[in-house]
C-alpha cells in the first residue's frame, strides 16, 4: 500500500483525491499554485452563479408588481457590489477547503510543481525558492484554460475571455459572445438581464450542440433568448476582431463546421459591440509539468489519457478531471468523482480490488435562463445506437407550482427504452431543472422503468411532480400533460 500521495492540482478533483487518499491512511501532499478550488470555484461554477443569481433577483424585483409587491425608487444592478458579495463568497469557501485538508492531515504547498522522476516533485514558490518532495503515488489533477484563439488573442479589456468576465466592475453596453455552448449561453442571460445588449455567435446549427443534450432543450431556449432580445447567430464564425477605442469591430462569416446542410446565408457580415467575450473551449495545462521527466506522452494539444481506474500509462501515475480531455466529460462532479476512484486504486492493496470510473449516467446541469439538467442519452442518440426508443414530453406549465411561481417556460423529456421501459434519458429544461435532475440520475443509476418512476409519489405542489408527469406520460398513462 502506498504511503506518500502527492496530488498536484486543488481543484474539485485534486481536492477531494486529498481527502479520500488522506481517509485510507495515506500522508498526502497538496500542490496548487493559485487559490484552493481551482477553476470551479474561482472561475467558474461558482463565480457564474453568484452572478446569476443576482441577475435573477433584478428581474423579480422589476415585474415585483405582478407579485402583490410594490417597489418605490430606481432599481438598477450594482457591479461593484456584485463582484464584493462574489469575493467575500469566494474567499469563504476557500478557507473552508483549507480548514478541511488541514483537519484530515493533508499538507497544503503553494507554488508550481514540476515532475522530476518518478518519484519526485519540485515545487516552485512564488519567490522562486525551490524545494524537492518524494512520492509513491502521484496524482494529476491540473486542469485547463480558456482557449486563447490566434486570430483574435485576449487583450482582457475588448476581447475577453470567460475568466475575465468574471471580474467586470461594470456593465457593458453590448456584448457579442463567442460561442454558443454551456459557459456562452449562461452569461449570455446574465448579462442580458443585467441590461446589456448580447448577440451569440455559434458556428454549429443550434444552441448548446453537445450530444448529451437533446435538440429539444435547444429549441426551447433559444424561444427564450428571442423572449429576452437575445440575438442568436448559428452557422457563423468570426473571422477577425478590429479593437478601437469605442468597442470592437466583429468581421462575420457562414461556418465551415456547421451541420447545417442548408443554413441561411448572412444578413450581414460586420457587427460591433463594446466588448466581445470568447467562450468556445478549453485547452490543457499541462505544459512545464515535466510529464516527459516520466515518459508520460499526451493526446492533442496536451490531454493526458487514462483508463477506467484513472491510471495513466506510467505505473503509480494518475490523472483525474479536465485535463484527460474532451475524450472523457469536462465536469466538476465528474472531477471529484475521478478523484474518488484514483485515490481509493493509489491506496488500494495489491488483493483489493480496482475501483472503476463510469460515465454512462453523468448529470449535466446548464444554468441558464430556464434552467437545464441532463442525464443519460438524448433521442438522437439513442436512435444512432440502433435502440428502438419512444419518448415524451410534459410542459412545466401544467405544474401549479410552476404557475405559482410565475416560472411557467420549459418542458420535461424522457427517453424510454421501446421493449423494456427503461429510462435511457431525461432532459428537463425549466425552473430549478438542475436540482430536478437527481431524481432522474437515481432512477437510470438503478435502471428503473418509467411506470415505477410514474408510481412514486410525488409532493404536490412541487416542481418535483414534473418527473412524475412525463414519467406517467411515457408509461402511457399521461396526467395533465
Amino acid at each position: 500500500m502506498a504511503g506518500k500521495i502527492i496530488v498536484i492540482g486543488g481543484g474539485p478533483g485534486g481536492y477531494i483525491a486529498a481527502l479520500r487518499g488522506a481517509a485510507l491512511g495515506g500522508k498526502v501532499t497538496l500542490i496548487e499554485k493559485e487559490n484552493l478550488g481551482g477553476t470551479c470555484l474561482n472561475w467558474g461554477c461558482i463565480p457564474s452563479k453568484i452572478m446569476k443569481n443576482s441577475a435573477d433577483l433584478f428581474l423579480k424585483c422589476l415585474k415585483a408588481d405582478q407579485f402583490g409587491i410594490k417597489i418605490e425608487g430606481n432599481i438598477s444592478p450594482d457591479m461593484r457590489a456584485l463582484m464584493e458579495r462574489k469575493e467575500k463568497i469566494l474567499d469563504g469557501q476557500r478557507k473552508g477547503i483549507s480548514s478541511l485538508l488541514q483537519s484530515r492531515g493533508i499538507v497544503v504547498e503553494s507554488g508550481f510543481a514540476t515532475i522530476k522522476s518518478k518519484d519526485l516533485v519540485q515545487v516552485t514558490a512564488q519567490d522562486g525558492q525551490t524545494k524537492e518532495l518524494a512520492y509513491d503515488r502521484l496524482i494529476i489533477a491540473v486542469g485547463t484554460k480558456p482557449m486563447d484563439v490566434p486570430d483574435f488573442p485576449f487583450d482582457h479589456e475588448k476581447i475577453l475571455s470567460s475568466d475575465d468576465i468574471l471580474v467586470l466592475d461594470r456593465i457593458p453596453t453590448s456584448m457579442t459572445i463567442v460561442g454558443g455552448g454551456v459557459i456562452g449561453c449562461e452569461f449570455a442571460f446574465i448579462f442580458s438581464a443585467l441590461g446589456c445588449d448580447v448577440t451569440i455567435v455559434e458556428a454549429m446549427s443550434r444552441l448548446l450542440p453537445l450530444p448529451s443534450v437533446d435538440e429539444s432543450c435547444s429549441k426551447l431556449l433559444l424561444r427564450e433568448m428571442k423572449k429576452r432580445k437575445i440575438k442568436v447567430m448559428c452557422d457563423t464564425i468570426v473571422t477577425k476582431a478590429a479593437t478601437r477605442e469605442e468597442g470592437v469591430g466583429i468581421s462575420l462569416a457562414m461556418s465551415p463546421f456547421t451541420d447545417n446542410p442548408r443554413p441561411k446565408k448572412l444578413k450581414t457580415d460586420q457587427i460591433r459591440s463594446e466588448i466581445m467575450t470568447v467562450c468556445i473551449g478549453r485547452t490543457p495545462l499541462s505544459e512545464g509539468l515535466g510529464l516527459e521527466n516520466i515518459k508520460l506522452a499526451t493526446q492533442g494539444p496536451g490531454w493526458i489519457p487514462v483508463n477506467e481506474q484513472m491510471e495513466t500509462c506510467v505505473e503509480n501515475v494518475y490523472a483525474i478531471g479536465d485535463i484527460l480531455g474532451p475524450n472523457k466529460i469536462m465536469l466538476a462532479h465528474v472531477a471529484s468523482h475521478e478523484g474518488l476512484v484514483a485515490a481509493e486504486n493509489a491506496m488500494r492493496s495489491k488483493t483489493d480490488p480496482k475501483s472503476t470510473m463510469g460515465y454512462e449516467v453523468v448529470p449535466g446541469a446548464i444554468f441558464t435562463m430556464p434552467e437545464i439538467g441532463t442525464v443519460g442519452l438524448s433521442e438522437k442518440e439513442a436512435k444512432a445506437k440502433g435502440v428502438e426508443v419512444e419518448t415524451a414530453s410534459v410542459n412545466f406549465r401544467v405544474l401549479g407550482k410552476a404557475q405559482a411561481i410565475d416560472e411557467i417556460a420549459g418542458e420535461a423529456k424522457m427517453i424510454i427504452e421501446k421493449k423494456s421501459g427503461r429510462v435511457l434519458g431525461v432532459h428537463l429544461i425549466g425552473p430549478h431543472a438542475t436540482d430536478l435532475i437527481a431524481e432522474a440520475t437515481l432512477a437510470m443509476e438503478k435502471g428503473l422503468t418509467a411506470k415505477q418512476i410514474a408510481h412514486t409519489i410525488h409532493a404536490h405542489p412541487t416542481l418535483a411532480e414534473i418527473m412524475g408527469e412525463v414519467a406517467s406520460k411515457a408509461s402511457g398513462m399521461p396526467l395533465h400533460g
